[in-house]
């Protein structure tokens, strides 16, 4: 299926020409974001929490210790997760009709524990190949008590789009009288120089896969 089916809860209803359903698209931002912000309901209180995630197949995977509030209320209860990509500053003519320019998703979901140690562990070796490809073969891997100390959830996407304001402000040609400069200020998030750690071996020369760093476009 190339499109997720909107359902009440992920129908985009303010700017709704802005919303989209398309499954490569709604991949493609969780495959470039690293971060995503997720809202649950624990005692009585409203939270949002940032945390880091990976995407496999057709699921997300999130991983944390079984006693944050966090997983506990994931793995009990339904949440929504979010992310959002900054693309740019939209200069206006106008104060109220400045904006920015973004790609952003919302996942309606109900996670899975995930069991076993095999699983566990391919879901970590996910989550660290996410980070930079060829890492996995050269670290240690995690120890049977750090798996045992680590909850790891998938969240089926059944239920997900994406919103994505792209362009130059939408004043009216009137308001272009203005003597303000107008335009779009792009935002492109990317890696600096990488700063060596000063325990680890200095004779170690930064590998390729570090120093050539990218992320998915």
């Amino acid at each position: 299926m190339s499109e997720f089916t909107p359902t009440g809860r992920t129908k985009v209803r303010r700017k709704p020409d802005r919303g989209s359903y398309d499954r490569e698209l709604i991949y493609n931002i969780l495959d470039q974001a690293f971060v995503c912000h997720v809202a649950f309901v624990a005692d009585g209180m409203p939270f949002v929490v940032p945390t880091n995630y990976v995407r496999v197949g057709d699921k997300l995977f999130l991983h944390g210790s079984p006693a944050s509030r966090l997983m506990k209320a994931l793995s009990s209860g339904p949440f929504c997760l979010s992310v959002t990509l900054l693309d740019g500053i939209v200069f206006a003519p106008t104060a109220m009709g400045h904006s920015v320019n973004y790609r952003s998703v919302v996942v309606m979901g109900k996670a899975e524990i995930v069991e076993g140690h095999a699983a566990k562990l391919a879901a970590m070796r996910d989550f660290v190949e996410y980070v930079v490809r060829g890492r996995w073969e050269t670290v240690r891997p995690p120890t049977e008590q750090e798996i045992k100390a680590t909850m790891v959830l998938a969240v089926p996407l059944v239920e997900a789009s994406a919103k994505v304001r792209t362009g130059f402000a939408v004043d009216s040609d009137a308001e272009y009288s203005s003597a303000a400069w107008t335009g779009i200020l792009p935002f492109r998030w990317g890696p600096e120089e990488p700063e060596r750690d000063p325990r680890g071996s200095a004779k170690i020369p930064v590998p390729a896969n570090i120093a050539n760093y990218v992320r998915p476009q």
